[in-house]
């Protein structure tokens, strides 16, 4: 088998009879319906049927043209406070080109173990949430306040036309929710070891230096960019952007490439380019890291170019009451007390993040993005239960 071997289920298996639906087989149906960046498949069509038939009331939000086209749908039952919210994304990257044990879009369900593109990535916990929020409401008949969930198609793309559109929606909707979980998987080894109260901010810079080409034995004749170049990028490397702070890690920068797309041993290139990455903690801002970036340029070269693209602020959820909620379930369920962390990539979250207090917990992502990539039923039930249990303790919490 391709990938890392499949945990086993334990003999600790959470009772299933309080789900109000089958999330096993969900996770595989929605596995079944391949829907890869940009292609929607028809992913959303099965949760909004589940949804509506039992008692959500279901819009359907599609934003952009042509094949930026995204399908997201927003869905909500009740209408008091407080006002919980899940988040997901149905949509998947591809197969790849390695061999499958099992075809990626079958939803196989062997030995415990649910295998497919999306499994953990994250058709499982959009099951597990659709599962236990249900049975909480079906428990919970007299809850005064109101469920949903927001769902986009291009969180794995583009991230243009999803989530971003459907929180402009919300908002001028009346329906931004109190608190919202985002149901990636976040577990690096075990169910129950890890839940996000924040992420990193990620910055993208292309740096151009342009200076005069030349022969290499008459250098005076010519401007070597490259030689500036590599100044600015030792002086933007040279010292550590901070220590860290209280939630998170040390601020990074990692050169991610030098290009002079020189295919000669004796020509001084006009142009030099280098690109670079910053995840930053709360301690800056990108609009600051810019700010700096472009003293350094232009400290070494006044004649540069730099294209600066911020994909996401860094932001913090200070642990709270929903906060806590989470914890406490994940807690009772698995038997885990989780770690409150800040670390990996972006997510959804980081848009959610401008709009409510948000946090993040789902399955185990060791296979997530690889061939072979799977869960186990037993961790799609608990993860199930822990949504519920959230759900009951946050309502009695705010």
């Amino acid at each position: 088998m391709s990938g890392p071997a499949p945990r086993r289920p334990s003999t600790n298996f959470c009772a299933t009879e309080i789900v109000a639906i089958d999330v096993a087989e969900l996770a595989a149906e929605l596995i079944r319906a391949p829907s890869v960046t940009p292609d929607p498949g028809c992913a959303q069509d099965i949760l909004i049927r589940v949804l509506e038939e039992n008692g959500f009331t279901v819009t359907r939000l599609p934003f952009g043209e042509g094949t930026d086209r995204t399908p997201n749908f927003f869905a909500r039952r009740g209408s008091g406070a407080p006002h919980l919210c899940f988040a997901g994304h149905t949509d998947v990257v591809p197969p790849g080109t390695g061999a499958w044990t099992h075809d990626p879009f079958s939803g196989v369900i062997s030995e415990g173990v649910i295998y497919g593109r999306g499994a953990c990535d994250m058709k499982g916990g959009i099951a597990a949430f659709v599962a236990g929020a249900l049975a909480f409401l079906d428990h919970t008949p007299d809850f005064p306040g109101s469920v949903s969930l927001l769902i986009t198609g291009d969180e794995e793309g583009h991230a243009r036309h999803g989530t971003v559109k459907v929180l402009e929606w919300m908002q001028e909707n009346g329906q931004i929710p109190d608190f919202c979980v985002v149901g990636e998987p976040t577990c690096p080894e075990a169910l129950g070891d890890m839940v996000k109260i924040g992420r990193r901010g990620s910055l993208n810079a292309r740096i151009t230096v342009r200076g005069r080409q030349g022969h290499v034995a008459y250098p005076h004749r010519a401007d070597n960019p490259v030689h500036r170049l590599l100044r600015i990028l030792d002086d933007l490397t040279r010292t550590p952007l901070d220590q860290g702070s209280r939630w998170f890690e040390p601020s990074g920068l990692q050169i991610t490439s030098i290009d002079v797309g020189n295919t000669a041993t004796n020509v001084i290139p006009a142009e030099a380019h280098a690109a670079l990455n910053i995840r930053f903690n709360d301690l800056h801002t990108g609009a600051s890291l810019e700010g700096w970036i472009r003293t350094i340029c232009t400290r070494h070269v006044p004649d540069y170019e730099a294209v600066i693209h911020i994909s996401g602020e860094s932001f913090l959820t200070s642990p709270g009451p929903e906060t806590e909620a989470l914890v406490a379930a994940v807690k009772e369920v698995t038997g885990q007390e989780p770690r409150l962390d800040t670390g990996g990539g972006t997510s959804d979250a980081r848009f959610i993040a401008r709009c409510c207090a948000v946090a993040e917990f789902g399955l185990v992502g060791a296979s997530m993005h690889q061939i072979d990539e799977h869960v186990l039923v037993q961790d799609v039930h608990q993860l199930a239960r822990i949504y519920e249990l959230f759900l009951s303790r946050a309502a009695e919490a705010v």
